[in-house]
């Protein structure tokens, strides 16, 4: 059997169990605010760019979905086209990311911290999302061992907005320990399944998971900085 192929098949139950389980996870965190919110009588969403943004990042993760799905169905022809469209997205997913986050912080209606002190976390996840997608998309044809691992990374990152807003106590109450402790439990789930599975921990996993918990508290720590407060404070006055 071929080496490559047989690794793949080692990883698939991983890839499959996460698309199942990354869109009940965005639904129960946005369910009341955005996809039945008409059942929950929640105030209407702030404008057209939330709007957009709950499309763009919805169809993320069915594309995210569709994509594990091809590959699962051994399509990989048509995963690699639709690839392209994956790439336009991703970029769609920053940009649309940074000018929510700036206008929430400018209506200053973050949870949480003061508004400009929390422009850092959806700021911070975005440029950790486009350095992980990007550099999967730079070894999508070379190394497709490191091209899934980092897509699967950047797409439990993604989770976290919609973890932090999970109607559960101790996830409203423990604010950035607690969203940035349970989507690191998730990486490092998947981290563990696939290092059992492989018998070996890929240095993908190693060095993506390395970066995506180092540039937890780093955030955390610049936020409340005089130097962020000026970047923040110039960004929400571009916007306004």
């Amino acid at each position: 059997m071929n080496p490559t192929l047989q690794t793949t098949n080692k990883d698939r139950r991983l890839y499959i169990c996460f698309a199942v389980l990354m869109p009940l996870i965005v639904l129960a965190g946005f369910a009341r605010t955005y996809y039945l919110k008409s059942f929950f009588g929640t105030p209407p969403l702030p404008g057209l760019l939330v709007q957009i943004h709950g499309l763009v990042m919805t169809s993320w993760v069915v594309l995210f979905i569709a994509q594990v799905t091809l590959v699962a169905r051994r399509r990989t022809r048509v995963h690699q086209r639709l690839g392209v469209l994956g790439a336009i997205l991703a970029g769609a997913v920053v940009v649309v990311g940074v000018l929510t986050g700036i206008a929430a912080a400018a209506r200053g209606a973050s949870p949480g911290p003061p508004a400009l002190q929390f422009l850092i976390i959806p700021l911070g996840d975005m440029l950790v999302f486009a350095i992980l997608v990007g550099t999967a998309l730079y070894f999508r044809r070379s190394r497709l061992d490191i091209h899934k691992r980092l897509m699967l990374l950047a797409a439990v990152n993604l989770l976290m907005p919609a973890i932090a807003r999970i109607p559960v106590s101790f996830i409203a109450n423990g604010g950035p320990l607690a969203f940035f402790g349970l989507t690191d439990l998730c990486i490092l789930a998947c981290v563990g399944f696939d290092t059992i599975r492989n018998r070996r921990l890929h240095p993908a996993f190693l060095w993506g998971t390395l970066f995506i918990i180092a540039a937890q508290p780093l955030r955390l720590m610049l936020a409340g900085t005089d130097l962020w407060l000026r970047f923040a404070t110039a960004l929400v006055g571009l916007w306004k």
